[in-house]
């Protein structure tokens, strides 16, 4: 049996997602409730449960708060919110689950599911990001999460070099060397990264900008990078990129 807290101040969400819970999730059984970051800080020092699900917004606080309280609290987070386009982009950048309100069943049991697979071994650094995020929703992210099959990698933006498609998949080459391989797709990535300097040169590629070195001309075209790979580059995007170095030359 898999264990959970609710921490959620509205009753009608609270018994909604208990109900949802019991109908589509019957191995998970709620081992407690509360209503504010008191109570649940309360209730967190007798329980350790392996699903944590929590409300950002509560009556005398918000979630992280309750986060900070318990630094190696050994359950898996999902958060449970009705936040805005800032909070959304936040739990992108740090690969936690979210699922906002009403919450649909089937991405609640994908959201139990994960959290089974994962185990007991959250990592505060993805918490970390998403604190980091949220709280300056007006500034560029500049650490994102990536979830691997054995890890949950922080990285710093700037240090990616590339990031490549694998079918569905997703390989991220940093500057380090490290090739660390997710399991979202590139499209995915390529809109979370809109707003930084990465370009999509290649239905298979989008890199860095600032890791370019050369464009060469020769092979059908593709972009040098700074650690000595290659990056594609489609006829429709060729214009783009021409365009883009000669700016940055100028």
């Amino acid at each position: 049996m898999i264990t959970t807290v609710i921490i959620e101040d509205m009753p009608n969400a609270l018994q909604v997602l208990i109900a949802d819970l019991k109908a589509y999730c019957p191995e998970v059984s709620v081992i407690g409730t509360a209503p504010s970051v008191v109570q649940g800080a309360k209730l967190l020092r007798s329980v350790q449960p392996d699903i944590l699900f929590l409300d950002i917004m509560l009556g005398d606080g918000t979630g992280f708060d309750l986060l900070e309280i318990f630094p190696d609290l050994p359950s898996q987070v999902i958060f449970v919110t009705a936040s805005d386009e800032f909070a959304i982009r936040a739990f992108r950048f740090a690969a936690v689950d979210y699922l906002l309100k009403p919450v649909e069943p089937e991405l609640l049991r994908a959201a139990v599911d994960r959290a089974i697979k994962q185990g007991n071994h959250p990592s505060q650094g993805n918490l970390n990001v998403l604190k980091e995020t949220i709280r300056q929703p007006e500034e560029l992210p500049r650490r994102l999460s990536l979830s691997t099959e054995d890890q949950i990698r922080v990285v710093e933006i700037n240090d990616i070099i590339r990031c490549e498609a694998d079918g569905n998949n997703t390989s991220f080459i940093l500057a380090d060397g490290t090739r660390l391989f997710v399991t979202r797709t590139l499209k995915y990535y390529t809109q979370l990264l809109e707003k930084h300097p990465f370009m999509r040169t290649h239905q298979s590629d989008l890199v860095n900008i600032q890791h370019i070195q050369a464009y060469i001309k020769k092979e059908g075209g593709y972009l040098l990078m700074d650690n000595g790979d290659r990056a594609r580059v489609s006829v429709r995007n060729q214009p783009k990129v021409t365009s883009l170095l000669k700016n940055l030359t100028n």
